[in-house]
């Protein structure tokens, strides 16, 4: 990773430390839960994205280098919260995928702030249970 890209990285992760502790109290933020690949443990993430039947869809900013990226490769079994209501499902990353093409059919606001941050950006689909 380049040294401009090495320091946006690091500055939106030391923001996302503060910013995501309040973003997961919020009843109608959008979350995804992995299992941590270490611990063992839920790890929650506020995510934006967008349902599309059975299917949840969303961008990472940071692709393979954001931990709850990690924890999918280790365990795809995830859980999003949408609308306040919990929903299982797999995980699946899609590096062959246009994930500026992807943001476009997201909600635009958090496209917006997923191109400004973002580096290596990448799909990822989370297939819905019943």
């Amino acid at each position: 990773m380049s040294r401009p890209a090495e320091r946006k990285y690091r500055v939106a992760t030391a923001f996302q430390r503060r910013l995501n502790p309040v973003m997961r109290r919020l009843p109608l933020q959008t979350l995804l839960e992995t299992t941590g690949r270490v611990s063992g443990l839920p790890r929650r993430t506020p995510v934006g994205g967008r349902r599309v039947g059975d299917s949840f869809w969303l961008v990472s900013e940071f692709g393979e280098r954001a931990q709850y990226i990690r924890n999918i490769k280790a365990d795809p079994r995830v859980r999003v919260r949408l609308r306040g209501r919990w929903h299982t499902g797999t995980a699946h990353l899609l590096p062959d995928d246009d994930p500026t093409a992807r943001l476009r059919t997201l909600r635009s606001l958090n496209s917006v702030a997923v191109r400004a941050i973002g580096a290596g950006l990448l799909t990822v689909r989370v297939d819905l249970d019943g």
